[in-house]
């Protein structure tokens, strides 16, 4: 009997409000072009008022739990965005609920944007540590277009947020795929650098910090951030690509398909090089933004529906996230 520990099933999930290059352009005064060729973005999908984190993780769960019954789900983990609905809340809770999967216990595990190559070797683990488990759900939400204030440009870097859901099923005895081995690096000097600075305990949300706008994302010294941070990213991107693909007995060469977060057009190239692959052997999200942790799952998704995963092929799904976390997991595509 097939015990190889994978995700069997993906799924993704975009609202229908659509702000394009040319709106971005007209809100921040940054040309259509440059948003366009530098910050790689053509549109993003933006969820309205009455859609939130927790909605958008469970749409887009809904088409897994049409070939599984929702019963069969064990655990059910949300690793989306940590801006949702409500603060010091459970996200997973409320899904757990909605998806009527009564049987499973649900916790959330947030590493901001890192999270997915992370949730899917937490997912493995759980696994094979314990043989009561045989379907884990991963579900991630983002509604983080809420948070960028367009009229700083500190943040700059992050008006490429966007609104979105996904979802993968991991089984202990998949046909679609096995998850192979992972890396993460974290480097806890960047802490401080990008933060909503009000509503938490270090300041608490005030009349004073609604009027100053410290309720959206910001960098507290973008030039001291990119100075520190150029010298380490792509540094570490190589080392968690390289070190993940070893551990799962693997060399460079045998990368097929890359599943990188969305970044700037620069970074993905680098990310390219650094594989080496060409773009076509890429899910870059130029038509959706980035959505913290759900790009590589969202990237997934997407490589099999565009029919870029053939038998064998070895799968990489790499992410960054502030703090600073780097992570990546290698992935093998079975299909069936």
């Amino acid at each position: 009997m097939n015990s190889t520990i994978g995700i069997e099933r993906t799924s993704a999930y975009f609202p229908d409000g659509v702000e394009t290059a040319e709106q971005l352009a007209e809100k921040t005064g940054i040309p259509e072009q440059i948003i366009i060729e530098k910050f790689g973005l053509f549109k993003k999908h933006v969820a309205g008022k009455e859609m939130h984190a927790s909605d958008l993780a469970i749409e887009a769960a809904r088409p897994i739990l049409t070939k599984i019954d929702p019963l069969a789900i064990d655990v059910i983990i949300y690793f989306g965005s940590p801006h949702k609905d409500y603060y010091v809340w459970s996200a997973a809770a409320k899904i757990q609920h909605e998806l009527g999967a009564k049987n499973a216990y649900a916790f959330e595990m947030m590493n901001v944007s890192s999270c997915f190559p992370i949730a899917l070797k937490v997912a493995k683990d759980m696994i094979i540590a314990d043989e009561s488990i045989e379907n884990i759900l991963l579900v991630g939400g983002c509604k983080e277009s809420q948070i960028v204030d367009y009229d700083n440009p500190r943040s700059r870097f992050m008006f490429n947020f966007a609104d979105g859901g996904t979802a993968a099923l991991v089984t202990r005895k998949s046909r679609q795929s096995e998850i192979l081995n992972s890396a993460i690096i974290t480097d806890g000097s960047f802490y401080h650098d990008v933060l909503v600075p009000a509503g938490g305990s270090q300041n608490f949300p005030s009349e004073e910090t609604v009027k100053n706008k410290q309720h959206y994302i910001d960098v507290t010294d973008p030039s001291d951030m990119k100075a520190r941070l150029d010298d380490v990213s792509i540094k570490n991107f190589e080392r968690v690509i390289k070190e993940a693909i070893v551990k799962s007995g693997l060399k460079m060469k045998d990368v097929q398909v890359l599943l990188p977060l969305h970044t700037k057009r620069s970074m993905f190239e680098e990310l390219l090089k650094i594989v080496g692959l060409q773009e076509e052997n890429a899910i870059y999200l130029d038509h959706h933004g980035h959505m913290s942790a759900l790009d590589p799952c969202i990237g997934l998704h997407f490589a099999e529906k565009k029919g870029k995963l053939k038998r064998n092929n070895i799968v990489l799904a790499v992410s960054a996230g502030t703090g600073y976390t780097w992570a990546a997991t290698a992935i093998k595509w079975k299909g069936w």
